[in-house]
C-alpha cells in the first residue's frame, strides 16, 4: 500500500471507524461492476458520515459507486473507474412511522422485504414489486426507479416519495420535500434524484407514502391463443370497469418458465394474460364474472390462483435476471418502453428476430403501461446477440418507444450502447451532473450518454 493510499484509508477510518473500512478481496469482489473491483468498501452508519465519505472521495478524486445488496449493479455502462464501494447496509433505521397518516421516514439501506414486514402489521404496504424483490434496498429501488407490474395501479417509486435526504460530494446532507402528504415543497428536486442511478448524489433517507393492503387478492389467468387475441383482450380489460393491481402478458416461453418449480408445472403453448385483483370478496367475484365473460367472447379459458400460490410467480416476474441468470449465464434482458398500443406488435417483432437467430426468447409485458421485458436465453454470449439486440431496439423505436439493455454479460456492453440514444434533455442532465458532482466521482460513465 502506498503512502497516499494509507493516508486515504486512515482518513476514511476517522470518519466511519476502522472496522467499517474493508479491503478484503472477497468483500470487494462481491461488489464488482462489469469486471471492475473497488479497492475498498466503506460502511457509513449514518447519512452524515456517508456525506463525509463522499467529500473525502472528492478531495482525493476517488470514484464511488453506492450500493447495498447489489441487486441492480448489472444495469448501466461499465464504470470508467471504480475506487470505493459505498455500502449503505448499516443505514436501516426507521425515524418516523405514523400508520394513521400513511407515512414513514426510513433510511435507505433497509431491505424491501423487511420494510414490507414492518408495515404489514398495520395492514399497510408500499405497492412496488422491484427487481431484486425482498432483497432490494429501499435506496436502490429509488435510485433506479425500480417498479414492476404494480405500476399499473399505484405508479412508480417517485409517485410515493414525499421527501428524501441526499448525501452530496460537498459533504452535506440535503433534504427535499417533507413527510406529510400535503407538503410538496422541493418535491421536484426529489424527483430528479429518483431514477438518477446514484450519479447526482446518494439517497440516504426517504419519507414515503403508504397504502392500505387489499383485503384479499386473487390472480386470474386468461389463455389468449395468439398475440392478436391478447391485444383485443387487453383493450377490453383496460376499457372495462375492472381495476387490476397488475396486468401482464407472457409469451408461451415466459409462462412456462414462471411456473417452473411449482405444483402447476406445464408446457404453455399460447400467450397468457395474468391479472392480480384486490379488494373485498364481492369485488373479486364480480371481477371473476366479468373476466369469464370476456374470456368466453375471445375463446379464452379463465384460471384462478389464490394469493399465496400466485405471489411466488409474481416475484419471479419482477426479478428476471436473478432466477433466469442461474440457468442462462449469457442472459440478456432488454427493457422496452412503448405506447401501450404497440406492446403486442413489438413482442411479435422481437420473437421473429430471435427465431431468425435461433435464440430462445421469454417476453414479459406490462401490457397496461407499455413496458416490455425481452429475455434472450443464451447459455453463453454469441457474436450475433449484439446485432439481434440492435434490431429489437430498432423495432421499439419504430413503434415510438425506446429500449435499454437492463442486464447482460459485460462483454456485450462494448458492442452495444446500453442506454440507447440520449434524449433531448441530455444537455440539461449534463449541466445537473456538473452542479451536483463537479469532479465526476459518482458512478462515472455509468448513466445515459456516459454521465
Amino acid at each position: 500500500m502506498t503512502l497516499a493510499a494509507e493516508s486515504v484509508r486512515l482518513e476514511l477510518a476517522s470518519i466511519v471507524g476502522e472496522s467499517r473500512v474493508v479491503s478484503d478481496p472477497v468483500a470487494c469482489a462481491a461488489l464488482s461492476v462489469d469486471g471492475k473491483t473497488p479497492r475498498r468498501v466503506v460502511y457509513p452508519p449514518s447519512g452524515e458520515q456517508a456525506a463525509a465519505v463522499l467529500r473525502c472521495a472528492a478531495d482525493h478524486d476517488l470514484a464511488v459507486i453506492a450500493c447495498c445488496n447489489a441487486t441492480k449493479l448489472s444495469t448501466g455502462n461499465p464504470p470508467r473507474r471504480y475506487d470505493l464501494a459505498l455500502s449503505l447496509k448499516e443505514l436501516n433505521r426507521v425515524w418516523h412511522y405514523e400508520p394513521a397518516d400513511l407515512t414513514v421516514s426510513i433510511e435507505a439501506g433497509m431491505k424491501f422485504g423487511d420494510f414490507q414486514y414492518l408495515v404489514a402489521r398495520d395492514q399497510l404496504w408500499l405497492p412496488l414489486d422491484p427487481r431484486g424483490s425482498a432483497r432490494a434496498s429501499l435506496g436502490g429501488i429509488l435510485a433506479t426507479s425500480s417498479a414492476g407490474s404494480l405500476r399499473l395501479r399505484y405508479g412508480a417509486p417517485r409517485d410515493m416519495v414525499l421527501g428524501i435526504k441526499i448525501a452530496t460530494t460537498e459533504g452535506k446532507v440535503v433534504k427535499t420535500g417533507g413527510r406529510v402528504v400535503k407538503n410538496v415543497a422541493g418535491y421536484d428536486m426529489g424527483k430528479l434524484l429518483v431514477g438518477s442511478y446514484g450519479t447526482l448524489g446518494v439517497i440516504v433517507e426517504a419519507s414515503l407514502k403508504l397504502y392500505p393492503l387489499p383485503a384479499e387478492r386473487v390472480t386470474f389467468v386468461l389463455r389468449a391463443g395468439t398475440l392478436g387475441i391478447a391485444r383485443d383482450l387487453r383493450r377490453r380489460i383496460l376499457l372495462s370497469a375492472l381495476e387490476p393491481l397488475r396486468l401482464v402478458l407472457l409469451n408461451p416461453k415466459a409462462a412456462t418458465l414462471v411456473r417452473a418449480g411449482s405444483r402447476r408445472v406445464e408446457e404453455v403453448e399460447e400467450p397468457e394474460i395474468w391479472l392480480d385483483v384486490g379488494g373485498s370478496k364481492r369485488v373479486i367475484e364480480r371481477c371473476a364474472r366479468e373476466l369469464e365473460g370476456l374470456g368466453r367472447g375471445a375463446g379464452s379459458p379463465l384460471a384462478r390462483w389464490e394469493a399465496e400460490e400466485a405471489e411466488s410467480f409474481w416475484a419471479r416476474i419482477s426479478d428476471l435476471p436473478d432466477w433466469l441468470g442461474e440457468a442462462h449465464p449469457g442472459l440478456v434482458v432488454l427493457k422496452a418502453t412503448l405506447p401501450i398500443a404497440g406492446v403486442e406488435e413489438f413482442l411479435s417483432h422481437a420473437q421473429q428476430e430471435a427465431e431468425s437467430e435461433n435464440v430462445a426468447l421469454a417476453g414479459f409485458a406490462q401490457a397496461g403501461v407499455g413496458i416490455v421485458h425481452v429475455c434472450l436465453l443464451e447459455q453463453k454470449l454469441t457474436p450475433g446477440v449484439a446485432s439481434l439486440a440492435a434490431r429489437i431496439r430498432k423495432a421499439a423505436e419504430d413503434l415510438g418507444g425506446s429500449l435499454v439493455v437492463e442486464h447482460c454479460p459485460p462483454d456485450l456492453k462494448s458492442a452495444i450502447d446500453v442506454w440507447g440514444p440520449a434524449g433531448d434533455d441530455f444537455e440539461a442532465m449534463r449541466k445537473l451532473k456538473a452542479v451536483w458532482d463537479p469532479k465526476g466521482i459518482l458512478s462515472p460513465g455509468r448513466f445515459v450518454g456516459g454521465l
